[in-house]
């Protein structure tokens, strides 16, 4: 699906969208006290297992993505939202957080693929590969998919027995909905979702690589 057709079919499905990204009820997390704009450590709510971060960790600014692997416009904008990353490294710190949405029948495997990954030191590694190679493995059955996404492992170099191990695990399984709790406080409605010191940015400010660099300067401002 191209980007301007991923948009139209986000709007046209914005009415039932909080329908279909419920967490069930066993699944949910209560997250009512997380400051989730905040740096989250491992904890047994997340399965031992942090945020992902990249950037410097003492700046002052902020910037979380809610993504899904599986959405269209995630894998498109990553490679920018990376280049915006590095651009500011040294003056922000950049988090990424799971959000799969129930319509990508894929986006909690491959999510679990990045996780499993980042328990050997490759998250981000990975966390690319995934958008990268997208088309390859997004519409594949269950079966085709787990064969895909464990080439990427043994691509990457993972210890292949860990990673069968770590992604049916329950700690993979508590980040994930740790995550898709936290943006569910955020009022997480579609993805990618960006945030910036707490305040989400629209489509029109993270689509624009202009909009998206004035809204990280002027952060800096304050």
């Amino acid at each position: 699906m191209s980007k301007t057709a991923w948009i139209i079919f986000s709007l046209l499905t914005a009415g039932i969208l909080g329908l279909m990204i419920v967490i069930s009820g066993a699944d949910k997390i209560d997250v009512s006290a997380i400051d989730i704009n905040t740096i989250q450590v491992g904890t047994k709510q997340n399965g031992n297992i942090a945020d992902h971060t990249e950037g410097s960790l003492n700046s002052k600014i902020i910037l979380i993505e809610y993504g899904d692997y599986q959405c269209p416009g995630c894998g498109t904008e990553n490679p920018k939202t990376q280049a915006i990353v590095s651009k500011y490294s040294d003056k922000i710190k950049f988090v990424f957080r799971n959000f799969p949405l129930y319509i990508h029948t894929n986006a909690k495997a491959a999510a679990a693929t990045a996780e499993a990954a980042g328990l050997q030191g490759k998250f981000w590694q990975m966390h690319d590969k995934l958008y990268a190679l997208q088309s390859e493995w997004s519409e594949l059955s269950a079966d085709s998919r787990d064969k895909k996404l464990l080439s990427y492992a043994e691509n990457i170099g993972l210890d292949i027995a860990k990673y069968k191990t770590d992604i049916a695990s329950k700690e993979i399984n508590s980040k994930i909905n740790f995550d898709y709790s936290l943006g569910q406080k955020a009022a997480v409605d579609s993805t990618p979702s960006f945030f910036l010191n707490g305040k989400k940015l629209d489509y029109s400010t993270w689509s624009d690589d202009t909009k998206f660099t004035a809204a990280i300067e002027e952060a800096l401002k304050q």
